[in-house]
């Protein structure tokens, strides 16, 4: 249930872009000889994956370009994040000063940059897609970069065509573009961005089954080395430690007890203690690609109304799977995780589950198309999903079943296995 920002390796709550309080940080991993034997015993993944190629985001270019003719678009306008990547392998952080790639229609493409960044970024983009031909135009610190925008847009003849602004581009270099072009047509650019993202490659889906292994492999270790009188925050740590032994930047956030029904979590420190469920919720990323995995277990011995909830959330959960298939709504797959929910006797509609079932993923950790009532788009093999139905009993606790979830031709498959139960959730004791 992370959100659509790259796992930097701090907690879960860091990923949702939520500022994460002091107390529920993870504490510094533990490392070396202090490993824990599951954790100690890890090793690395990384030979498991391969970078994604300089031909394969050629191919995405011309992609883009063919969604661009198809619906009169002229140009495309991107910004650091992921769909800088996606389409240019430049990876570029946001801040006030703008870089920005400009992705015509056709010919080569062009970035403005800082004057003082222009080593870095002709470094990168000379050797990516955008090749040796790729125009760097640079602004110094008094000097207005959407000029450089207008410069080469006119250059082109699109100074009056339609400009397609990525999603998260912020407002003062889209409104700086549309000013110093002012016969330039703006208009959101996810038709294309999403039109490329949305459906993943064979590549793509390996890179993100890799990521998923390696989390729950993480989360395994974690939990065989969980104690009674951790705080979250040291759980945190072992579960951050355990990717760092696999090769990768992972974390999860951790909510204990009572604290497990507020889906995102509490500021509330947390001290974990004999039959206490754990909810935790995290992943990693594997060559840009994250995974998403929510687990739920108890230390020592559950009620049977925790067992009963978790039943029902099984079943929930299988559910979705099971409906998803190429063609259906993707509000069809909510509905039927939902239903069962309700039958169950936790209703009515949002009251008990108080999330979609599922959110698109790729390079983000949430991105198009969302599993929630109202979304008629269809299915399409090669789409990726959290499916994730919670129950969430105020004063009491949550439960929250995640796994990553593929369309294939025919219906639908999860990534990793489904916990079997509260009590030994990797099915391996």
């Amino acid at each position: 249930m992370t959100s659509r920002r790259e796992f930097l390796g701090a907690t879960g709550l860091a990923a949702l872009g939520v500022a994460t309080p002091a107390s529920l940080r993870a504490e510094p991993a533990l490392q070396g000889p202090s490993d824990p034997p599951a954790i100690a015993a890890l090793t690395s993944m990384r030979s498991g994956a391969t970078p994604i190629t300089v031909d394969e985001r050629r191919g995405r270019l011309e992609k883009a370009r063919r969604l661009m003719r198809e619906q009169g678009y002229s140009a495309l306008m991107l910004t650091g994040g992921t769909s800088m990547m996606y389409f240019s392998g430049i990876s570029w952080g946001l801040s006030e000063r703008l870089l920005a790639a400009i992705i015509p229609v056709s010919g080569p493409a062009f970035l403005v940059t800082p004057k003082f960044e222009e080593s870095r970024a002709m470094e990168q983009a000379r050797t990516g897609p955008l090749g040796k031909d790729a125009e760097v135009m640079t602004w110094e610190e008094d000097e207005s970069p959407h000029e450089l925008i207008a410069k080469g847009l006119k250059s082109r003849g699109l100074a009056t065509g339609v400009l397609g602004i990525e999603e998260t581009v912020r407002w003062v270099f889209s409104d700086g573009a549309a000013h110093a072009v002012p016969g330039l047509t703006l208009k959101s650019g996810t038709p294309i961005t999403a039109g490329c993202r949305m459906v993943k490659d064979a590549h793509e889906l390996q890179l993100m089954r890799h990521a998923s292994a390696v989390t729950l492999k993480a989360y395994e270790a974690a939990w065989k080395s969980l104690k009674e009188g951790m705080t979250q925050g040291e759980f945190a740590g072992l579960v951050q430690r355990a990717h760092q032994k696999l090769g990768y930047n992972g974390s999860a956030g951790v909510q204990v007890g009572v604290y497990s029904a507020n889906p995102h979590g509490s500021a509330t420190p947390q001290t974990i203690r004999e039959g206490t469920i754990l909810l935790i919720d995290g992943g990693c990323s594997v060559e840009g690609y994250a995974s998403d995995i929510s687990r739920t277990f108890v230390l020592g011995k559950p009620t049977q109304k925790m067992k009963d909830v978790f039943e029902i959330e099984h079943r929930a959960q299988t559910a979705a799977v099971r409906t998803a298939r190429p063609g259906l709504p993707c509000e069809a797959v909510d509905a039927a995780a939902r239903k069962v929910i309700v039958d169950a006797g936790y209703g009515p509609d949002y009251k008990y589950f108080t999330h979609r079932v599922g959110h698109g993923m790729g390079m983000d950790g949430h991105e198009w198309p969302y599993l929630v009532r109202g979304n008629k788009l269809p299915l399409a093999p090669g789409m990726v999903f959290s499916d994730e139905p919670g129950i969430y009993i105020p004063g009491e606790f949550g439960i929250r079943l995640e796994d990553d979830m593929i369309i294939t031709e025919n219906g639908a498959e999860l990534m990793t296995p489904q916990s079997p139960s509260l009590e030994d959730p990797f099915g391996k004791a």
